[in-house]
């Protein structure tokens, strides 16, 4: 397994809670989205736990688009348990891409950063915290950093 896929692993182990409440998505997007102001940044965030959306919000500059894009990310993440980049780097450290190899319809499924699993200790991934509207890599950093920021790590 290469450096990267090692630390993202990590991370997902690092960044699970104790609890999950409707009132930790909220905080976590508005922390996500004010990260997002003051780097000046344009993000959509989307926050659900695996019944219902908890919390979503599209900065300016996204557009109807980046539903496709929060929709395919957090499916990748609810299908493997694993954050969506590193699904796609999984792939690419195998020498093909997700597109190519993942037999997932694209429609529903892209495997490009920007969506992290919502890990409850006990009880695994109750649910996915996604952003959308930079590269992959970034989309990603925010997630995990808006998590890291609300667990104070």
């Amino acid at each position: 397994m290469n450096e990267l896929l090692t630390t993202l692993l990590e991370q997902e182990e690092n960044l699970q809670f104790d609890a999950f409440s409707n009132d930790d998505a909220l905080q976590l997007g508005n922390l996500i989205v004010g990260l997002a102001k003051e780097l000046g940044k344009g993000i959509a965030v989307h926050i659900e736990n695996d019944a219902h959306p908890l919390y979503t919000h599209y900065m300016a500059g996204t557009n109807e688009g980046n539903i496709y894009w929060i929709n395919t990310k957090k499916n990748v993440v609810k299908h493997f348990g694993h954050s969506s980049l590193y699904v796609g780097e999984k792939y690419k450290s195998e020498g093909t891409t997700f597109k190519e190899s993942s037999g997932l319809s694209a429609d529903e499924y892209q495997g490009e950063g920007g969506s992290f699993p919502i890990v409850v200790k006990g009880q695994g991934r109750i649910g996915t915290v996604t952003v959308t509207g930079l590269t992959g890599e970034e989309d990603h950093w925010f997630a995990a950093e808006g998590i890291r920021r609300l667990l104070g790590r």
